[in-house]
């Protein structure tokens, strides 16, 4: 049975505990992320989000190539640390989806309508956090769990190279996914008061 919005809302947190089992098929993720880049809204309807899907020897190639990056940046004693948890929480589960934003659309943007020329970069930044959202509820809706990491600008080069990315997409964010095999802590929350107002 389908939840409603608010219980998805709720159940929606970071899992960095997952496995690489689906309760999905892959055919089902694909639907999931393509009824997003289809409804989710963009600024002036640009539709600029584009979305790579990693799965299977792809999605651990990613996680292979973060770990071979921090590898030459990290010291000698916190790689462990480190590779243990991409092992861990992101390269154990089942897929990762790569979030870009098509840089030749805002740019386009930009010369159309100069007067919003320096909005078009952080309204493109909407457009992508809004992808992510959506995504992460309907993953988590299907019983997936998902963790939003940001090792970018430091693999863009090597991912484009790797998947033949477009070099004009700019990659915002990572999504690692999988069967959550763990819950995490409770989450805290600040008091409403002073982060919500009303007026009349």
């Amino acid at each position: 049975m389908k939840k409603d919005l608010t219980s998805v809302m709720e159940s929606r947190r970071s899992y960095y505990s997952i496995n690489s089992k689906s309760p999905i098929s892959d055919e089902e993720i694909k639907k999931i992320v393509d009824h997003a880049v289809l409804h989710v809204p963009s600024a002036f309807n640009s539709q600029s989000a584009r979305i790579v899907v990693l799965l299977g020897d792809k999605h651990k190639k990613l996680w292979d190539i973060v770990k071979k990056i921090l590898k030459s940046m990290v010291s000698l004693e916190a790689y462990p640390d480190t590779e243990a948890k991409i092992d861990n929480a992101f390269r154990a589960g089942h897929g990762t989806i790569l979030f870009y934003e098509n840089q030749s659309v805002v740019e386009g943007l930009q010369n159309v309508f100069p007067s919003y020329s320096d909005n078009f970069p952080v309204w493109s930044q909407h457009t992508s956090a809004m992808h992510q959202y959506a995504i992460w509820l309907m993953l988590r809706e299907a019983g997936l769990g998902a963790s939003l990491q940001h090792y970018n600008p430091i693999i863009d080069k090597e991912v484009e190279k790797e998947f033949n990315i477009n070099p004009k997409w700019k990659l915002i964010a990572q999504m690692p996914f999988g069967t959550p095999v763990a819950e995490p802590n409770p989450k805290e929350f600040q008091p409403l008061e002073g982060r919500v107002t009303i007026l009349k």
